[in-house]
């Protein structure tokens, strides 16, 4: 493919509390084996782009382990390959990134040194799969100079994105980020496609403006200057943006069809192989509806539930709609329900955590209850 990947990390957030407090959100445990950053990376990799940029800033130590070989995603290769750029505080630059365009145009080597014609710029936090390859053919047939790709959510609050109206032809009119009476249920996933010549000039003159952003300072304020056209995606499509959005993405991982995409239809989501035992199920366990990781030993019951690797459970114990990280003991005669555990969370024999759906329990990593 004539294009290089450039993967952002994405800011910080406040809504997903305690479970980004020491991890990046593409670094977020996702559908029992995957991190959030896994499904973008694939993406890239199957179809057909050898270099790929992850750009990081924020908690970002869990991130490069899970990054730290590029062959799980077909990208330990010679040419081209995986690079991992992280802020560096020099003479003229003190600070870290000031904006997605800041963080792009602080590793802009990258771009100069590339020969591909074009640039996929993704987010390392959504959970979907796409062809760029299509995309790229719209993106040249429509002779646009940025491609937005975007998802019609109907029904659903768009509030807290980027809402685009477009024409008949799918040219952009207006943006709005995060507007409060939102004019369109049509969303930016926050996935472009752009001429790197073009981005590097952008850039250039944004930046020298001291204007940081990608949104507000070109596409926004570029939106009429610019052939800009939204491409429309009509696939699975979620943004780990809070507390309920994670855990409705590992609550889907339950259905037989978003499990099948993802898990069984080629091409498939890579991700960093963890060479653990398979699941030992005692006398007395009971599961139904779940996903269960390598290395956990089960002997309560669990349902509808998504387990990740080495996750103990103890005898009459009963986890229901519940998310539960990696190397997480759970004692005997515990009933848990609507909770997210982070990693290495021990609960004593006998406890009870029951939340609800709109307000899960969520205890943060380490914790003993």
């Amino acid at each position: 493919m004539r294009a290089v990947g450039i993967i952002l990390e994405g800011g910080k957030t406040e809504k997903l509390k305690d479970l980004v407090a020491k991890r990046a959100i593409p670094a977020m445990p996702v559908g029992g084996s995957y991190r959030a950053i896994d499904f973008t990376l694939s993406n890239m990799s199957n179809s057909g782009i050898n270099k790929v940029a992850v750009i990081t800033q924020y908690n970002c130590r869990s991130l490069l382990d899970h990054l730290s070989s590029a062959k799980w995603w077909g990208l330990g290769r010679k040419q081209g390959g995986l690079f991992v750029f992280s802020p560096y505080i020099s003479s003229d630059n003190p600070f870290g990134y000031r904006g997605t365009a800041d963080a792009i145009y602080r590793n802009i080597s990258f771009l100069k040194r590339s020969n591909e014609p074009f640039v996929i710029i993704a987010s390392g936090d959504q959970i979907y799969k796409m062809d760029y390859n299509k995309v790229l053919e719209y993106h040249q047939q429509k002779q646009a100079d940025i491609t937005i790709i975007c998802k019609d959510m109907k029904d659903e609050d768009v509030s807290d994105y980027g809402v685009m109206n477009l024409d008949e032809d799918y040219r952009l009119k207006e943006f709005e980020e995060k507007p409060i009476d939102p004019q369109s249920s049509i969303i930016s996933l926050g996935i472009y496609v752009i001429q790197r010549t073009l981005l590097i000039k952008l850039l250039e003159d944004i930046v020298s403006e001291g204007r940081f952003d990608i949104v507000n300072d070109i596409i926004i304020r570029y939106r009429r200057k610019l052939k800009i056209y939204g491409y429309p995606f009509e696939g699975y499509w979620r943004s780990l943006k809070s507390i309920g959005t994670y855990f409705d993405v590992n609550m889907d991982f339950l259905k037989k069809d978003v499990r099948d995409l993802f898990l069984k239809q080629y091409p498939h989501i890579s991700t960093k192989v963890k060479d653990e035992p398979p699941v030992k199920y005692n006398p007395g366990a009971c599961v139904k509806d779940s996903l269960v990781g390598g290395g956990s030993i089960i002997n309560g019951c669990v349902e509808k539930s998504v387990l990740f690797r080495k996750v103990f459970t103890g005898t009459n114990s009963d986890i229901r709609n519940s998310v539960i990280m990696e190397g997480t003991y759970i004692g005997n005669n515990c009933r848990i329900e609507y909770a997210i555990l982070d990693k290495e969370v021990v609960v004593s024999d006998g406890r009870e955590l029951i939340g609800t759906k709109e307000k899960p329990i969520i205890l943060k990593k380490g914790s003993v209850i």
